[in-house]
């Protein structure tokens, strides 16, 4: 599989704050990425790093095979780290012909990729005539002039409406099908469950996880579970290996499992150890669940 960017051991200090600390992850072509973490993790300051607009500390990254320099690799990179800055009294295509002439790309790419956008009906529209989501599909039209190998947006449907959000969401996964590699910063769970293949979780400058997506979430779920005598059936699931962590709120009890069972087979295995269950049912855990166990576990 064709590496698009490694990234080994990188640290970033700004004085006595560590925003990125020993990060390492690989990203392969043809996949999206999620950098995940709250506000202040070190996403935004990893992508500056790997743009070329942040000085690294310590560690090292590459693009492609290596033997690329970060100049030339950037041609081959979209990228979209800030609001986006065009001229509010030109048009959408007049401010495409701008970027166009500082990319070296042929004009004929504007409608091309305004039409992958959604906005070639608006082209001659004035910029400042556009809602907020119609200017961050410009920014990735904008992004995508150069036809790059990866594209990379830094909290892409932040401050959008629900339809803007959605808007943009469909147009990544629409981007990525066509064969562009996508790395994308976000603070939102439901955006990376929802859009990326890949995800790496990152807290405080560390990263907690590296994986699939699918594989992050593909736990084997836990139970929602009430008995007349909650203090016994606490202590039964805490012997019991099956069982992982274990909440208790209200009387409702929350046990995560550590292998695959069925809520029958949970049922039966109470009933047998003298537990009468007034309350079960199973859940898949969420990436939610997932992160706040991984937040919480640090």
């Amino acid at each position: 599989m064709d590496t698009i960017l490694t990234i080994n051991n990188l640290t970033k200090k700004f004085g006595y704050l560590t925003a990125v600390k020993d990060l390492s992850f690989t990203i392969n072509k043809g996949n999206v990425y999620g950098i995940l973490g709250p506000n202040g993790s070190g996403k935004s300051t990893t992508l500056g790093v790997v743009l070329n607009v942040v000085n690294k500390t310590a560690g090292d990254f590459h693009w492609f095979d290596g033997n690329t320099t970060t100049h030339d690799a950037l041609k081959k990179v979209g990228a979209i780290i800030e609001r986006p800055n065009f001229y509010p009294y030109m048009s959408a295509y007049q401010n495409l012909k701008l970027v166009c002439r500082i990319k070296g790309v042929d004009y004929s790419k504007i409608d091309e990729k305004l039409e992958v956008v959604g906005l070639l009906d608006r082209k001659d529209s004035k910029f400042q005539t556009y809602s907020l989501g119609m200017k961050q599909r410009l920014a990735i039209a904008s992004a995508l002039l150069n036809d790059p190998e990866i594209l990379i947006l830094d909290e892409p449907t932040n401050g959008l409406d629900p339809q803007g959000i959605h808007q943009i969401r469909s147009l990544i996964k629409e981007i990525a099908s066509n064969g562009t590699t996508i790395l994308l910063a976000s603070h939102l769970l439901d955006e990376v469950e929802k859009v990326c293949s890949h995800v790496v979780v990152l807290r405080k400058g560390e990263k907690l996880y590296s994986g699939r997506v699918d594989e992050m979430i593909s736990s084997h779920g836990y139970l929602e579970l009430k008995a007349d005598d909650t203090d016994k059936l606490v202590q039964f699931l805490e012997a019991k290996k099956m069982f992982g962590k274990i909440k208790v709120e209200d009387g409702l009890i929350t046990a995560f499992l550590d292998e695959p069972m069925d809520a029958k087979s949970v049922n039966q295995l109470m009933f047998e150890n003298g537990i009468t269950l007034t309350h079960l049912v199973k859940r898949k855990e969420s990436l939610e669940e997932q992160f706040l166990q991984l937040t919480d576990n640090n």
